[in-house]
């Protein structure tokens, strides 16, 4: 087996939040700058309390009262103004992260999912967003930029009297101890919650969309203790963090008023001996708790902030796919060619198909046939992109498949897989791939090349009824004739099949032998896997494969004799034998 060792070039690694808040470096320069102003006007309340207490009731003059109460009035409405600026700024740059990441962070889920390498139920990176946006929205990045202003006010403490400063350093050394505290003791708690969380999640999300299994096997319960347990972990390192930090904000809270009664103590004792004034004795204990403040509040604000940080790093891991990095190529319209291909399961490190050569031309089709996990859905995984190409080469007309972007190869491309999932939404959406401009035409044209026009009209609403988990139920063979008809919506030059007959009647059949006729005509080229020999009556071409590697391929009538002449190339397993009809 071939081992994986191709990366993919078109991703782009770092973090792709410190990328977006450089984009807004002006901003945040802003936001301290505004910070600072406010933490200079946090000044107001205890100098007038100094000036009331050493002016006013030493003077009884009424007019430097009301001057001193004006002043302080429109010094405090300023403050209050910028603080809402300030406010509104983050609740933006929270927004302008979330618009910048959201594209990207939703088709890193997808990219994910198909490497098959997301935990739990696959979301948790959209909560990461989510936790991210609101905590550079919220209190807690308020609280980091009136960190570094806590020295300013401990250094106006020791203007007052060396006293006063090294009784409120003492009280901030305490609570950045109960701070980093905090930190460790929320940090494991949050990241275990989160996984249990995860894994909650997807066993619910896996029951939703197994309900009837669950219940025709008697799983219900089983599933039940499954999501029960991780649940129950989740609840207890939520529980253990909530406690941890409630006990932590509840000494914080009781200690910050202590050290304020502390001051007042200590502030009386140097009035009484001539050390300090009433003004100084009130003006400390006002400028300690504003000095300790931003660090309650960062105590308050730990658990979101470990959550930021967790979250950051998380979304740091993703591979975002760069499209800035690719040139827009035409649309394929001449060929198709593999050389030496080998596919490999997402996340594994050996190829389950290899050795996969072949060439056609517009015009062509060809039948993969072969037994039971030989690789025929392999190959059509490698074909769409959804699987790791680990060797080899697949190029439509002379471009490796990677040169071009998910979105316009998919354009070229329809894809009809063995499971059809269809999403919430009317039929018509659902066709036409959820166009935000579909064309009516031909989302009606696909439909009648699937033989699927009449099926769909006697639906309640027709064209307008809407499907999916939450709506109408479809059986199996009008999913597989709608997935068929998205399949061909737009008159894509490259059409995959996998086993597009499972599920359908001889009408079904008769529609998808004329829709494999239609796309031979239109120029385009489909690649057919099947079981069934009614497959083969359209077909140009035919791939044997077996044990995940290529046995034979040619023009249909020469495969099939092939196989005639030799039984020992079909071998015990099955698949479409010689001794069945090819049209």
């Amino acid at each position: 087996m071939t081992q994986i060792a191709r990366r993919n070039p078109h991703v782009q690694a770092g973090d792709p939040v410190r990328m977006v808040l450089r984009q807004h470096r002006g901003t945040l320069v802003g936001v301290a700058i505004f910070s600072a102003i406010i933490n200079i006007l946090m000044l107001t309340s205890p100098i007038f309390m100094m000036q009331v207490y050493d002016r006013v009731l030493t003077s009884r003059s009424i007019p430097t009262l009301v001057s001193l109460l004006v002043i302080a009035t429109a010094l405090l409405v300023l403050m209050a103004v910028l603080d809402y600026l300030r406010s509104g700024i983050l609740a933006r740059i929270g927004i302008a992260v979330d618009r910048e990441l959201r594209d990207s962070v939703f088709v890193a889920v997808v990219e994910r999912t198909l490497r098959r390498d997301a935990q739990g139920d696959g979301q948790q990176v959209v909560r990461d967003l989510d936790s991210v946006r609101m905590f550079l929205s919220g209190p807690g990045l308020v609280a980091l930029f009136d960190l570094p202003w806590i020295p300013f006010y401990l250094l106006v403490c020791f203007a007052f009297h060396p006293l006063l400063g090294y009784l409120s350093l003492a009280g901030a050394i305490v609570l950045v101890v109960l701070m980093v505290w905090g930190f460790a003791v929320s940090k494991r708690s949050a990241m275990l919650a989160t996984e249990a969380l995860s894994q909650r999640n997807a066993w619910m999300e896996g029951s939703r969309r197994n309900a009837e299994s669950l219940r025709a096997l008697g799983m219900v319960s089983n599933i039940r203790n499954q999501w029960r347990d991780a649940h129950l972990t989740s609840l207890i390192e939520q529980t253990a963090g909530s406690e941890a930090g409630g006990k932590i904000t509840a000494f914080t809270k009781m200690f910050r008023i202590l050290l304020q009664l502390l001051l007042l103590a200590v502030g009386a004792y140097l009035v009484v001996g001539n050390l300090a004034t009433p003004g100084v004795m009130l003006a400390a204990s006002v400028l300690a708790g504003r000095a300790l403040a931003p660090l309650e509040q960062a105590i308050g604000q730990w658990r979101q902030f470990v959550q930021y940080r967790e979250a950051r790093a998380r979304l740091a891991t993703l591979q975002i796919p760069n499209e800035a990095s690719r040139t827009s190529l035409p649309s394929p319209r001449q060929s198709l060619v593999l050389s030496d291909v080998a596919v490999a399961p997402p996340g594994s490190h050996m190829a389950t198909l290899q050795g996969v050569t072949l060439a056609l031309q517009a015009g062509a089709a060809v039948a993969v046939v072969g037994p039971s996990a030989a690789g025929k859905s392999t190959l059509a995984r490698g074909l769409v992109g959804a699987w790791p190409i680990v060797r080899g080469e697949i190029r439509l007309d002379g471009a490796e498949i990677s040169q071009w972007s998910p979105d316009d190869l998919g354009k070229a491309i329809g894809y009809l897989p063995q499971a059809v999932d269809l999403f919430d939404g009317t039929v018509s959406q659902n066709i036409a791939r959820f166009s935000p401009k579909p064309d009516d035409a031909a989302t009606i044209e696909a439909a009648k090349l699937a033989g699927a026009h009449d099926m769909i009209l006697k639906l309640p609403q027709g064209y307008d009824t809407r499907i999916g988990d939450s709506h109408l139920a479809l059986s199996a063979g009008q999913k597989q004739r709608i997935g068929l008809a998205r399949a061909l919506y737009g008159s894509p030059f490259l059409v995959i099949l996998d086993e597009p007959n499972s599920n359908l009647d001889g009408e079904g059949e008769a529609a998808l032998c004329r829709a494999i006729r239609g796309i031979r005509e239109r120029g385009g080229i489909a690649v057919v896997m099947a079981h069934r020999p009614s497959a083969l009556a359209e077909v140009s071409h035919a791939l044997y494969i077996r044990d995940g590697r290529q046995v034979v391929f040619g023009p249909r009538d020469e495969v099939m004799r092939k196989i005639v002449r030799n039984p020992d190339v079909v071998g015990k397993s099955g698949g479409i034998t010689a001794a069945e009809p090819t049209s």
